[in-house]
């Protein structure tokens, strides 16, 4: 269906793609991994053509293989209504009956063209209805279907832009998909219905995602794309085979490189004893003095100058060999360690026992229709907790309810008396647009600017990342800004909204291995099942209007 050749792309002088290969076949689940800012997105544009690669070449077979695109940040345009959009995608019932009347005439011409048959076969169905049921079950599997089709797309809250583009390039029938970040506001009843509707799907697919879960449920192939060489490795399974071969690979190669430097340093040290030897000799062949013209001193003097340049040449060979060694390609290189954030939470505050208690709490923004009702739970020091349900049912507003961003309909909310609390904002609002990050960190902890510059490169900020405005960061990057303000405010009950909805695996890791070391209490909105397994003491499920409190 879609080969990829050497494609190479760059930026400038800044190489981000060399070499790339591969191909998708029909039945083919693949999963394209990689840091953020290594070339995923860039990659995908070179394979719909919307960028052009600086050599190589694709090739689609068909040539007009129907190719569904999601890519990130959705902006159909501020006139188009919700029915109009789709319209545009299924097809109206009068543009569907003149392109059935061109597909049949088209088909009398050449009824051997197989492309033609399926193509009249899809517009038949379309017009015979069978295609709306579809069109209704995907629309209401992504929580759309009880928006009024006259309502303007850019009235929509950006989770409901973002499954709305999900679901148009499902209902566009494609033959191959590439989907980047296509879990993005997905709850887990929408995540388990798209793995079961990729499981269904005849195509190819290739799948951009930071959702190890969803990885390992969906694809069969996983293309790793290296920030540090800009190639692409090809491994069979899904993400958690990968991982194993992955590692694998790299202590593998850690161990050949550590023998290699070993002989290395060996190798260095024969030389520099024979230069060292060559010289002494040299030194005391140099000091023989033969006055008098005698013969015999003479040729003693002449034998050991002979001896230091042999031991010299010996030298000189064994460098030319070490320098051989080194540039070719039996050289293994050192397995590259990609930065990773360093989360180091200090000891917190003590907790008392008693960390949060709800009380008859109603919580929404009118009293007429609330989202949580008579909510009677309680905290204590040290759980983890997810909180977790459909989307739209009030996890956030509860968050920021405990918080005092919004006043409580009804009910009671009491915090311990030692508790420091911290919150992590879903879309990182709370951040100053206008501020820096150095600022943000200045105005949050006493520290001084070296400091502050030392303390957020612990968050990937390097070079002049530190004095960017917060609006010209990425949404990755406010994140990681985000967890450096909890850190540095030292508290001790956070509360948490998607806190790795923008993390790459290796930095939802890396935060998964921090929040174990953490010595308070946790209460965190999170989709991502891999983390939940992984981090969670205890679930609270909104179901309805209430909570079902579990323990793991």
């Amino acid at each position: 269906m879609l080969t990829a050749h050497k494609l190479s792309k760059s930026f400038g002088l800044s190489p981000i793609l060399k070499a790339i290969t591969f191909s998708i076949n029909a039945g083919d689940r693949v999963g394209l991994i990689g840091p953020n800012g290594c070339g995923k997105t860039t990659l995908l544009r070179l394979l719909t053509g919307e960028e052009r690669p600086n050599s190589g070449h694709i090739t689609l077979t068909p040539s007009n293989l129907r190719v569904g695109y999601l890519a990130q940040g959705f902006d159909p345009g501020p006139a188009l209504t919700l029915g109009q959009l789709i319209h545009s995608t299924v097809g109206d019932p009068n543009r569907l009956e003149a392109e059935l009347v061109q597909l049949a005439t088209a088909l009398s011409d050449e009824p051997e063209r197989i492309e033609l048959q399926e193509a009249y076969d899809r517009v038949l169905r379309q017009m015979e209805g069978g295609e709306n049921g579809r069109f209704q079950s995907i629309l209401a599997a992504l929580g759309l279907d009880q928006i009024d089709d006259a309502q303007p797309v850019a009235t929509l809250s950006g989770g409901q832009k973002t499954r709305l583009a999900l679901a148009l390039v499902l209902l566009s029938d494609p033959q191959l998909l590439l989907l980047d970040e296509p879990t993005n506001h997905l709850d887990i009843a929408m995540l388990e219905w798209l793995e079961d509707w990729l499981h269904e799907f005849p195509g190819g697919v290739l799948i951009v995602s930071h959702d190890r879960t969803f990885l390992d449920r969906t694809v069969t192939r996983i293309l790793d794309l290296d920030s540090h060489t800009h190639t692409l490795r090809d491994y069979a399974g899904n993400y958690s085979d990968y991982l194993e071969q992955f590692t694998t690979e790299r202590d593998k190669q850690m161990a050949v490189y550590k023998d290699q430097q070993y002989e290395v340093r060996r190798m260095k040290q024969d030389i520099a004893r024979a230069r060292a030897q060559a010289e002494h000799t040299e030194r005391q062949a140099s000091s023989i003095s033969i006055g008098g013209g005698v013969m015999k001193l003479k040729g003693y003097k002449d034998y050991q100058q002979g001896i230091a340049k042999k031991v010299a040449r010996k030298a000189k060979s064994r460098a030319k060999k070490l320098d051989r060694y080194l540039d070719s390609d039996d050289r293994v290189e050192k397995p590259k360690q990609s930065w990773q954030m360093k989360l180091d939470f200090a000891k917190t505050a003590h907790l008392g026992r008693d960390v949060l208690t709800l009380q008859d709490l109603t919580i929404g923004y009118s009293s007429d229709a609330p989202l949580l009702r008579n909510l009677n739970t309680h905290i204590q020091s040290g759980q983890r907790i997810v909180l977790t349900g459909p989307n739209g049912t009030g996890k956030s507003t509860l968050l920021r309810t405990i918080v005092g961003q919004i006043p409580a309909l009804a009910g009671h909310i009491r915090l311990g008396a030692s508790v420091h609390l911290g919150y992590m904002a879903q879309e990182q609002e709370l951040l100053n647009p206008s501020a820096t990050a150095l600022d943000t960190i200045l105005q949050t902890a006493p520290l001084n600017q070296t400091d502050a510059r030392n303390f957020l490169h612990y968050f990937l900020f390097s070079g002049d990342d530190p004095l960017r405005p917060i609006a010209q960061l990425s949404y990755g990057e406010r994140a990681r800004l985000s967890l450096a303000l909890l850190v540095a405010q030292g508290c001790n009950f956070l509360l948490l909204d998607e806190p790795i909805n923008h993390l790459d695996i290796p930095s939802r890791s890396q935060f998964e291995q921090a929040l174990t070391q953490f010595d308070g209490t946790i209460l965190a909105v999170v989709h991502d099942r891999y983390f939940i397994d992984r981090f969670a003491t205890d679930l609270w499920l909104v179901e309805g209007d209430g909570l079902i409190v579990e323990i793991k």
